[in-house]
């Protein structure tokens, strides 16, 4: 083999670390060539997908917008999702996967208060989210949840029609309570709720109720408190007659004031 082959001395591996021809590490500028793009994954869109939701809201999603925040064509996009609701499902149930699903206790209505708890919680710091919650959930992460609180149920002797009932009372309080706050929270003007009980109280003949009630109040009761105390009722409303292991009315006089 010819030296030739080898190349040039400036080509060549310096030998005993000759630094005339080869640079440290530390000296070395990094090369020009563009890096590899990462490869386009449903993970990733999903991921892009739920900054631009909580940045933009629902009406800010587009396919392009979101091929921009990819930087990818949207033709790519069609690869992994045909349309906007595929990545809003997607999206959806990625954020119920941030839902712990608790160790199953002996106490099956505080294991359903964890769940409901941390359930609204995702929600309210994806404000978006409660607005899609009527579209068809069928996502792992969704499904999961749900049979975590029948299960639930199913361990404080609900069956049947009952299960059924008791599971859409709870479902339809969390999410109802979410979205109230959240479209209260994303008002652009942060006194909104104040304006709304100074309204009331300057027309208190006319809602003298309301009024009495302190109607839009939160300095009387926050958001969590009547979150908390609105649970307690749902849950001793929904729970059966003479159920196993512990009543809803005993655990309302442990657990209410």
């Amino acid at each position: 083999m010819s030296t030739a082959e080898f190349g040039t001395p400036a080509q060549r591996p310096a030998r005993g670390g000759d630094s005339r021809t080869t640079r440290s590490v530390w000296l070395r500028t990094e090369s020009s060539r563009p890096r590899r793009a990462l490869p386009l994954t449903l993970e990733r869109i999903v991921a892009a997908a739920v900054i631009l939701l909580d940045e933009h809201g629902i009406e800010g999603l587009t396919m392009r917008r979101l091929a921009q925040q990819l930087d990818v064509t949207s033709t790519a996009l069609y690869w992994h999702v045909k349309t906007k609701d595929d990545v809003l499902d997607l999206a959806v149930d990625r954020i119920f996967g941030d839902v712990p699903i608790p160790e199953a206790s002996a106490d099956w209505i505080d294991d359903i208060r964890a769940l409901a708890r941390a359930w609204r919680a995702a929600m309210l710091r994806h404000p978006w989210t409660p607005r899609l919650i009527g579209r068809p959930m069928l996502g792992p992460n969704v499904l999961a949840r749900t049979e975590f609180l029948q299960s639930a149920l199913v361990r404080g002797g609900h069956a049947g029609l009952h299960l059924a009932v008791a599971t859409r009372m709870l479902a339809n309080y969390v999410i109802g309570a979410a979205l109230t706050e959240a479209t209260w929270r994303q008002t652009a003007d942060p006194q909104a709720r104040i304006s709304a009980r100074d309204h009331i109280a300057a027309s208190a003949d006319a809602y003298p109720t309301l009024n009495a009630s302190g109607h839009l109040d939160d300095s009387r009761w926050n958001d969590d408190v009547l979150f908390e105390e609105g649970l307690n009722r749902v849950l001793l409303a929904t729970a059966p007659t003479g159920c196993r292991n512990d009543s809803a009315q005993d655990w309302a006089d442990r657990h209410t004031t």
